[in-house]
């Protein structure tokens, strides 16, 4: 598997966040590349290959390791000070159509333990993606 660089390996996660419930809705697209477009880390990245980025995580989902080989990528690749922001990115993706389904928590808790994040992190990055989502109605 070839390597991706930081950037990439952050819209890897986004991408199986959204991918996770084998649905990647609207709002889980959009709420990637508001993300890239927004997100401080992403400042210096081409916002214009997110989906030649998000086809390559597809396409290596779909290789003989599977999720198991990106998720290993992803972990060799980020930083330590960059992982809660990877966890961060892929809740605020998962989190995107109001709805946490039962296939994107389990897919969360790989990328948290793959990511090796304290819980108080964990349920820090949880509330504040909550927060953001929440509604008047």
């Amino acid at each position: 598997m070839p390597v991706p660089t930081t950037h990439e390996a952050l819209i890897y996660l986004m991408v199986i966040a959204s991918a996770s419930d084998r649905e990647m809705s609207d709002a889980e697209l959009g709420r990637i590349g508001a993300v890239v477009r927004s997100w401080p880390v992403f400042e210096d990245f081409d916002a214009d290959r997110i989906i030649d980025v998000a086809q390559d995580c597809q396409r290596l989902l779909n290789d003989t390791e599977g999720l198991d080989g990106v998720l290993d990528l992803v972990a060799d690749v980020l930083p330590a000070r960059l992982r809660d922001t990877a966890y961060a990115a892929a809740f605020e993706v998962a989190a995107a159509d109001l709805e946490m389904r039962l296939e994107e928590v389990r897919v969360l808790q790989l990328i948290r333990r793959r990511l090796d994040l304290d819980t108080l992190t964990v349920a820090a990055i949880a509330q504040g993606a909550k927060a953001r989502h929440r509604t008047l109605t």
